[in-house]
């Protein structure tokens, strides 16, 4: 089985180590690609010679709404700049979103969500999404600014809700979450969607699975993931690693 991790922050600190190392790792265990989302204007430059040393990793770029609070007055400007010197390696714009749980008020947020999917429409980019204790707002947006799909990753809501993100073309991201016992309505709404509506991630080195709590995530144990799901949802592993593959090329035009 060969397994996409469409959602890994495989830059950050955690693998700094031996980047190509954790991604052998990753590799011998059927991991073959992974997208890196994009998060602050520092990371923008790096992302693209980190991902061209590393065969299979891909890039987003975006401002996550932690990071927007100190991103530069000018940082509208810059993420065009990064975009358009951006190379095939870059397959969706963002991390973007919103959070109800960070003191940034939420009008800073949407302002920042806004430009960002105006900007993914422009440039016919799915977008990946953050959202935390905000799917009904960031709902809302997406029906005015509908973009060409995209991913909620760490989906955790209800059905209702995940339904209205597939009635957009908005994939909903499964990770670690539905590993953990209490996690019982996501597992019971990851089970009852279309599986064409799922991708797998890991939110690496974040969301740590059920017994790996207190350690950084990794990518190698995204075959973890597809186990915990394909039991949920009473389907052959392999079976659902061929669709969830389909999924995530769509998603990301490789297909």
């Amino acid at each position: 089985m060969q397994l996409t991790d469409s959602h890994c922050h495989f830059d950050f600190a955690a693998f700094d180590d031996d980047r190509p190392g954790h991604w052998q790792r990753a590799n011998a265990l059927g991991v073959h690609r992974l997208v890196i989302p994009g998060v602050e204007e520092a990371q923008w430059p790096r992302l693209p010679a980190l991902c061209a040393g590393l065969g299979g990793v891909h890039y987003a770029l975006g401002l996550h709404p932690w990071w927007v609070a100190r991103a530069s007055a000018d940082w509208q400007g810059r993420l065009v700049t990064a975009l358009e010197q951006a190379d095939h390696r870059c397959v969706a714009l963002g991390e973007m979103g919103l959070d109800a749980a960070i003191p940034l008020p939420l009008a800073e947020q949407e302002a920042a969500l806004l430009f960002q999917l105006r900007l993914a429409r422009e440039r016919a980019l799915p977008v990946i999404l953050h959202s935390h204790k905000s799917h009904d707002t960031l709902l809302k947006w997406l029906r005015r600014h509908p973009p060409k799909g995209g991913v909620v990753h760490g989906f955790s809501g209800s059905l209702q809700q995940a339904q209205a993100f597939w009635a957009l073309g908005i994939h909903l991201g499964v990770g670690g979450t539905i590993t953990y016992p209490r996690a019982s309505k996501t597992c019971h709404t990851l089970a009852a969607m279309p599986a064409d509506a799922l991708v797998l991630e890991t939110d690496a080195p974040d969301m740590p699975l059920c017994g790996f709590q207190g350690q950084p995530n990794h990518p190698a144990r995204l075959p973890l993931v597809l186990a915990a799901l394909a039991e949920l949802r009473g389907e052959e592993p392999e079976s659902l690693a061929a669709q969830l593959e389909a999924n995530v090329e769509r998603l990301f035009g490789w297909s």
